[in-house]
């Protein structure tokens, strides 16, 4: 048996768990700062020293290897931008920056420029509109506006601008050239200065980096250094040594992957060799992305990460197609690849990640993940930051996990102390250790967290993968933190708890006729049997979601009844049908 895994310092490097009742002094701490930085960036003084000096022009091209849709650019051009699930008919000359937005989600993706890429990639007429655009952007918010430059519209603006630049240049006066430099380059200086959502810190960064890269001249040097001062700070902590992010999410790094890239690229054109730190986190981000990618070819979804596309995962991998096979464990991400014949299942098997880098934490603690004949058939919600206010999805019952009452193992912080902090995760386990074991026959896997210690409370989750039999046998079982003999003799109290597997969207199930076990199927239309010995079972309704937007899907619940005092347990398999 291999050693305990404790993730020792990867969501405690830069922002340890304050103590209970020190997060309403952070809050506190937290709006006076936000709010005479408002003050600030709203001054004239400010919009003075973000403009000066003045950009002498463009220089590189940075190329973003995200994929782009130019048949959606093509759409923007006829007059409908679609972003976010919401569509605005503006018609060939309409101002979206003068139009109500259909939704908060809508006016953010608006406000990142998130249509630039597509629309400057449907060639010259593209690249005009986006002119154009830029305008009416510029007319309306170009000098401060506290929501179009929050750093949540300000990164993404100044990476999508930095990088369309030439390409817009290309098409415009030397009047509009110069206008979209200053911007660019006020922009980038201003990102450089926020301190909100720390987590993000890196990312902004970057961004500002590749700006500086895009204008020429000492202006683009001076901010390049300035931003890569703050790569050289962050990067090493927000990269764990496996390759995993530091907020513990797979797309969180995939997507961080690309900026780097990003910037790697730009560095080169810019005659600046990249440092070591940067081509080491590429080559770690690049092992973890493929450690992520299941057996259907998408991303595994944790911690605020939905399950990336596989054209998404290629384009970040393709600098890179002949990379290392990553191992089965990623120790300082916390998360275990077990592989059999046709099951593949990835399990959570740490704490989740601490103060700011919680805010897209979910409390799934030993939630797991499987794939059957390269059909995802087990999952989660698929919750993302991208899903507007739908922080439920977050709680312990929206994971293929065990839940216990009606409670969850961790809660996201509400009211004043989200709106100063930002959502962050607390109360959520404080110990969790994994314990695994290969051997010929298949992997054993033990994960072991105290996330239900208010009920007094550790949950334990076996899992088998028997390699010669292909099938995955499991056992949860809830045990009592303290033993204490005069409590069993006491009065009784049961508390109800469940084991829940989550249904991909495309997978479908029914139960047999002995009420308890239950048939699976995937998009191939293979069959596996998930049997148990649980008090009942049901298949309930449940969400899946895919780029913030909720899909229908089910649930099947595995329901039982456990006295804090004794423990109980569930032990189920899922095996592949015959025939």
């Amino acid at each position: 048996m291999s050693p305990a895994v404790k993730r020792p310092s990867a969501n405690g490097f830069k922002f340890p768990a304050p103590p209970r009742g020190g997060v309403l002094l952070r809050a506190i701490g937290a709006e006076i700062s936000s709010h005479a930085q408002r003050e600030w960036f709203g001054s004239g003084p400010h919009r003075l020293k973000i403009a000066l000096p003045r950009p002498q022009g463009l220089a590189a091209r940075p190329h973003d290897p995200r994929p782009v849709d130019p048949e959606h650019g093509k759409k923007i051009l006829a007059g409908t931008l679609t972003l976010d699930g919401g569509t605005l008919r503006l018609g060939p000359d309409g101002d979206p920056f003068d139009t109500a937005s259909p939704s908060r989600r809508f006016a953010v993706s608006l406000h990142r420029f998130d249509w630039l890429p597509d629309l400057a990639a449907a060639g010259s007429d593209g690249a005009r509109r986006s002119l154009r655009l830029l305008d009416d952007w510029r007319r309306v918010f170009g000098k401060w506006n506290a929501f179009s430059w929050s750093a949540d519209c300000l990164e993404r603006r100044v990476f999508h601008l930095a990088c369309a630049a030439r390409i817009l240049a290309a098409e415009g006066s030397d009047a509009e050239t110069a206008d979209l430099t200053l911007d660019l380059a006020r922009q980038a200086r201003h990102l450089l200065e926020i301190d909100k959502s720390p987590e993000r810190r890196l990312e902004r960064a970057i961004a500002a980096a590749v700006a500086g890269c895009a204008l020429a001249g000492k202006p683009g040097e001076a901010v390049i250094d300035k931003a890569m001062k703050v790569v050289a700070r962050q990067i090493d902590a927000m990269v764990l040594a496996d390759g995993g992010h530091a907020t513990r999410s797979p797309e969180a790094g995939l997507e961080l992957l690309f900026d780097l890239l990003t910037l790697d690229d730009a560095l080169g054109q810019c005659g600046r060799p990249s440092p070591e730190n940067l081509s080491r986190a590429i080559d770690r981000l690049s092992t973890a992305a493929r450690f992520f990618t299941l057996g259907d070819g998408h991303l595994a979804a944790f911690h605020g990460g939905e399950s990336v596309a596989p054209a998404r995962i290629r384009s970040a991998l393709a600098h890179d197609e002949s990379g290392p096979r990553p191992l089965n464990a990623a120790p300082h991400s916390g998360y275990h690849k077990m592989i059999g014949g046709s099951i593949e299942v990835i399990a959570d098997c740490a704490t989740p990640p601490a103060g700011p880098l919680s805010v897209a934490a979910c409390a799934q603690p030993a939630a797991v993940e499987i794939v059957c004949a390269k059909d995802r058939l087990i999952t989660s919600c698929g919750w993302s930051p991208e899903a507007a206010g739908a922080h439920a999805f977050r709680l312990s019952d929206a994971a293929s996990t065990v839940s216990v009452g009606d409670g969850s193992a961790g809660r996201p912080l509400s009211g004043f102390r989200a709106k100063a902090l930002g959502p962050w995760l607390v109360d959520g386990p404080t110990q969790v250790e994994a314990k695994r074991h290969d051997d010929v026959g298949g992997v054993w896997l033990d994960i072991v967290h105290d996330g239900w210690r208010r009920h007094g409370l550790t949950h334990a989750r076996r899992l088998f993968l028997d390699a010669v039999a292909d099938e995955l046998r499991g056992e949860d079982s809830l045990s009592p933190i303290a033993a204490d003999p005069a409590a069993v003799d006491g009065p009784r109290r049961y508390l109800p708890f469940a084991v829940r597997f989550h249904l991909h969207p495309e997978a479908r199930a029914s139960i047999a006729r002995d009420g308890k076990s239950v048939l699976i199927r995937g998009p191939n239309n293979i069959g596996w049997w998930l049997r148990n010995d649980a008090v009942d079972v049901e298949i309930a309704p449940s969400a899946h979601f895919d780029h913030g937007l909720a899909r229908k899907a089910g649930q099947i619940v595995l329901k039982s009844q456990v006295r804090p005092e004794v423990g109980a347990k569930i032990r189920w398999k899922l095996t592949r049908a015959e025939g």
